[in-house]
């Protein structure tokens, strides 16, 4: 799958998000990457910043949090292109709620892990 065609997969699993949900992400930016990280090649997301849960009164000044999806990884695990729009909906909603403070074990609960 082109890198094109993958991240309109992105921003068809963005645009699934609630209107409501979506104007809370604050200071956080989403980019698509072929490749995850080189100690953990078979990352599919990964959310790094300051969740909003653990945000106070000092919080002020810092870059924004960045959403990573992967497309390589993705792609590698994916039999279909059904599959593929499955994982990256996934994987956005999941790396969309450590924005919001949810953990791993909360997001697994949901169905999202």
């Amino acid at each position: 799958m082109s890198a094109d065609a993958f991240e309109e997969l992105v921003n068809d699993a963005l645009d699934s998000v609630p209107d409501e949900i979506f104007a809370l992400l604050d200071n956080c930016i989403i980019v698509i990457e072929d490749d995850a990280p080189a100690d953990d090649p078979q990352l599919l997301g990964l959310y790094e910043g300051i969740p909003l849960t653990e945000r106070d009164s000092h919080y002020g000044g810092v870059l924004p949090d960045q959403i990573r999806i992967f497309r390589n990884p993705t792609l590698a695990i994916c039999d279909t292109f059904e599959d593929v729009v499955d994982e990256v909906h996934i994987t956005v909603v999941h790396e969309i709620a450590h924005h919001f403070g949810i953990d791993d074990d909360r997001l697994h609960d949901l169905g999202y892990a």
